[in-house]
């Protein structure tokens, strides 16, 4: 028989609160449903290493569920409720909508991720010779730590498109039968000066070069036999010339796959979560979307881990336009009206990861507002740097409802900041979106060792955080 709650313990568990690992609050079948759902992801991970591989994958998940190009249909087409429509922008930049049976103007729920990645792109004259050695001049993206990249396995992927207008899809370094590209390393018997450095000095952005091969072209009257026999390989196989490397979106990516990580394989490891986790969870939840009153829309952006900037990012005129096109597609009287009446009564999850807390490194976290790993969604109300600087933060008013939908729905929830206040911080897309008038917040999963080539996720907060973008979408908010 258990004790009977005393008076202090009933009213602790009404007036405290805290969040809890949701592995304990399960059961069987649940677990079985996380972990399938994990497969489907790490299959996701392996074929989108970069943001064209995304939006292609993407793409075709969409039309297996119906979704249609919005580009293919006339101006005498009309959206009616049920439709579900996607434009592709520039094959790095993606949104998709499900129609809801209210007109637009009452606004609409919108997930909206990244899917860029922090990486390595090839300089537009890449390839040198030295030493008898063929390697790559590389620029890296984003925000890395330059030491994690150098003596591991890395693959090239990208397109290369060709004066006459061919795109040339390259991808070298995934299957069991390619070779793999490095960065190479000093050998500690000779890093002594290198090993009195600071981190973020040992390794430089310019010596960041590829090994790409050694085989020279037998030919004793060519100067770069080396270069030679690389650029007549590529030729062989692709048709490109060296000239077409300025035309070329080429990435250095990490060459291996998503794996279990743990002996209950409980978390994910792989390259390239920050934010493609976030992307993965809101596109399976849009494809699972199909009756909504206010019209759900899943958003996946480009340029995020450089400032959103350019006509791929979160700052061009894409999502805007896009949404002008629905509107005009929904209404046989349209004018800009619907369209700011429809921002302005939107609401968005900023999807985004952050940073879950490490036994390792505990000391950058404030504990009491951190991020675990385990415990759901994390709801941020606010990101940037210091003083707030560079973010955005989420009004009470719309925190307070997204509480009342995930208590009603049993989503497991936390909040969290991505550090002590004066350590550093960060920024999403939820800013941009905000500026248009669309109340956002930030709402994603925690990481460890974010922005590396192997972060790594938990597999509960990643199919929580489905079933909760998936509960939002279904949800009016007004």
């Amino acid at each position: 028989m258990e004790d009977k709650k005393t008076n202090g313990q009933l009213l602790n568990e009404k007036l405290t609160h805290s969040s809890e690992y949701i592995w304990e609050k399960i059961d069987e079948k649940e677990k079985e449903l996380v972990f399938k759902f994990s497969e489907g992801y790490k299959k996701f991970l392996n074929s989108s290493k970069t943001e064209r591989e995304c939006a292609a994958f993407t793409v075709k998940m969409a039309e297996e569920k119906g979704f249609v190009s919005i580009d293919s249909l006339g101006k005498d087409n009309k959206l009616t409720p049920g439709m579900k429509v996607y434009q592709v922008n520039r094959n790095k930049s993606v949104v998709l909508a499900v129609i809801g049976k209210k007109g637009l103007e009452n606004g609409v729920n919108i997930v909206g991720a990244h899917i860029d990645s922090p990486r390595i792109d090839l300089k537009q004259n890449p390839v040198y010779e030295d030493t008898g050695m063929v390697l790559l001049k590389t620029h890296y993206y984003g925000g890395i730590k330059k030491y994690q990249w150098v003596t591991i396995p890395l693959a090239l992927h990208g397109v290369v498109v060709k004066v006459n207008g061919d795109v040339v899809d390259v991808n070298i370094g995934e299957e069991d039968n390619d070779p793999v590209f490095t960065i190479t390393d000093l050998l500690p018997h000779l890093a002594q000066d290198q090993m009195q450095k600071k981190m973020s000095e040992a390794i430089t952005g310019e010596g960041l070069n590829v090994l790409f091969g050694s085989i020279p072209y037998d030919d004793d009257k060519v100067k770069d036999k080396v270069k030679l026999n690389i650029l007549k390989l590529l030729n062989d196989k692709y048709g490109i010339t060296e000239e077409d490397f300025v035309s070329a979106d080429l990435e250095i990516v990490p060459a291996f796959k998503a794996s279990d990580v743990g002996l209950d394989r409980s978390f994910v490891g792989g390259y390239g979560q920050d934010d493609r986790v976030c992307s993965y969870a809101a596109l399976d939840a849009i494809l699972n979307t199909n009756d909504v009153d206010k019209t759900a829309i899943c958003l996946l952006t480009d340029k995020e881990e450089i400032g959103s900037m350019g006509n791929t990012g979160a700052q061009s005129v894409f999502f805007e336009n896009f949404l002008a096109k629905i509107c005009f597609l929904s209404t046989d009287n349209y004018n800009d009206i619907i369209l700011r009446s429809c921002l302005s009564n939107s609401t968005m999850l900023s999807a985004d990861v952050n940073s879950g807390v490490d036994p390792n490194y505990e000391g950058v976290q404030d504990k009491r507002n951190a991020s675990y790993m385990g415990k759901g969604i994390i709801l941020q109300k606010y990101t940037g740097s210091r003083g707030k600087a560079g973010g955005s933060e989420a009004n009470p008013e719309f925190i307070a409802k997204l509480r009342k939908i995930f208590n009603e729905n049993n989503i497991s929830w936390q909040t969290g900041e991505i550090g002590k206040v004066d350590k550093g911080g960060g920024g999403t897309i939820a800013q941009f979106l905000a500026n248009l008038g669309v109340e956002v917040i930030d709402c994603g999963v925690a990481v460890l060792s974010m922005h590396s080539p192997f972060e790594i996720t938990s597999k509960i907060d990643i199919y929580t955080m489905a079933k909760a973008y998936n509960v939002f979408y279904k949800n009016i908010i007004s």
